[in-house]
């Protein structure tokens, strides 16, 4: 493994709330949201205020128009819906009700149809859309956060994770009510900043794209050195952080996903 690798670092301050807010180690970045297909979590409001462009795939712009006035229930739900109005839909629109067309439209929501393109998912279309307009030119500094990726049907989880792949060049990162995922590119070595209050202790790395022949970690209750990570093999899952700082270095991409605390209040 190469000593001389470059250090990517990371760090989930999108999910602190304002009250928690400080300067982190890593740059500043640019974020995105993505909305798919799936309930939104409790936190999407907050992950909505740090996004500067906000597109939801296809039927995630049902979930964004039903999901976000049930996280508000004591205020008015069309109030609510007009406070939370995305940039973009994008995808087959083979899932988006119709009355919830309507309604983007009206209000101006730009709506595209990419129903011709059956080789893509429709978080593979969003992100590529994403990566070619958010208003960032140092794509180092862009992070996208996606909110449904996770749960539901396997096969699209599994599609929804072949995009880290994809776009293993941009910051993405899937979030659920309770982990988040993103990969870590081989092409870097990676520093970790957990943000205790919120998330932890449970993580894990998991080499879905291809075996690990060597992966070292520093501050995980059960650390790797030089270990050897594989599907019919080890993988670790189910560790612990002990630190707020991780370091990993591989020689594989590698899935880092941790546990997200409860509750996120804004």
């Amino acid at each position: 493994m190469a000593p001389e690798m470059e250090l990517m670092s990371h760090a989930s301050t999108f999910l602190l709330p304002h009250q928690h807010q400080h300067q982190p180690d890593p740059p500043a970045l640019t974020y995105a949201l993505i909305v798919l297909n799936q309930r939104l979590p409790r936190f999407a409001p907050l992950l909505w205020n740090r996004a500067q462009l906000r597109v939801c795939a296809d039927g995630g712009a049902n979930r964004l128009y039903d999901g976000m006035p049930e996280l508000f229930p004591d205020q008015n739900p069309e109030e609510v819906r007009l406070r939370y109005t995305p940039d973009v839909i994008k995808g087959d629109l083979d899932s988006i009700r119709d009355d919830v067309k309507d309604f983007y439209l009206n209000l101006g929501v730009r709506v595209v149809d990419e129903s011709h393109d059956q080789d893509t998912t429709d978080l593979h279309k969003c992100v590529a859309y994403v990566s070619n307009s958010a208003p960032v030119e140092d794509k180092s500094k862009l992070c996208i956060l996606v909110v449904g990726a996770l749960g539901g049907r396997f096969d699209h989880e599994i599609g929804n994770i072949n995009v880290l792949h994809r776009f293993s060049n941009l910051r993405i990162v899937l979030l659920s009510d309770d982990c988040l995922i993103h990969l870590l590119p081989k092409t870097h070595s990676h520093m970790i900043h957990v943000q205790l209050p919120v998330e932890g202790p449970h993580c894990g790395l998991i080499p879905i794209g291809a075996p690990s022949a060597r992966t070292s970690t520093t501050g995980l209750q059960w650390n790797l050195s030089d270990t050897a990570m594989s599907f019919g093999g080890l993988i670790s899952t189910s560790n612990v952080v002990k630190e707020d700082k991780i370091t990993v270095s591989s020689d594989a991409d590698l899935i880092w996903t941790i546990s997200i605390k409860k509750p996120i209040q804004e």
